[in-house]
């Protein structure tokens, strides 16, 4: 990482932004949450890089090992990862190479495939939430009352995109 700045770059675009081009409220806040996402994502790749996965890959670990058997239908992965199919099956791919979920067919449904974690995927699981719980998944300097509200502001504009229902 670089050496810290002498002053914070998003606040003077902001400034310019309200000299030049007009209210700099919403740019700031965008600015400064892509910003954010950045320092997040680094973190969580650092923490993950170790363990032999992206956050792609660690979300569809976490999604199998809370379904209730243990697998799921990739259409289903899909749907609750909020992924086109190519991805599913891009992140599926990569996780049986390494031997942590592997492909069966449904019980009852010929023309579903379930993908399931293995023991090893499930070692990996834990070994990976172990790395990202200790940073926090990256989200630090917040009180964990800031980090409600900051779920909470952004699940409303989540739901305000049509993310999900109630």
């Amino acid at each position: 990482m670089n050496r810290p700045l002498p002053f914070d770059p998003i606040a003077r675009a902001a400034q310019l932004w309200e000299d030049r081009v007009g209210p700099s409220g919403t740019m700031a806040a965008v600015t400064g949450l892509m910003r954010v996402q950045q320092i997040i994502q680094s973190a969580v790749d650092g923490a993950l890089k170790p363990h032999g996965l992206t956050f792609a890959r660690y979300e569809a670990l976490v999604l199998l090992s809370f379904a209730r058997r243990s697998s799921l239908p990739m259409r289903v992965m899909g749907e609750r990862l909020q992924l086109h199919p190519t991805s599913v099956t891009n992140i599926v791919d990569r996780l049986e190479r390494d031997g942590l979920v592997k492909r069966v067919p449904h019980p009852t449904d010929r023309r579903t495939t379930l993908v399931e974690i293995t023991d090893d995927g499930r070692a990996r699981h834990v070994e990976a939430t172990k790395a990202v719980t200790s940073i926090d998944f990256g989200l630090v300097g917040l009180t964990p009352n800031q980090t409600t509200q900051l779920t909470e502001l952004l699940t409303k504009i989540r739901k305000a995109t049509g993310d999900f229902e109630d």
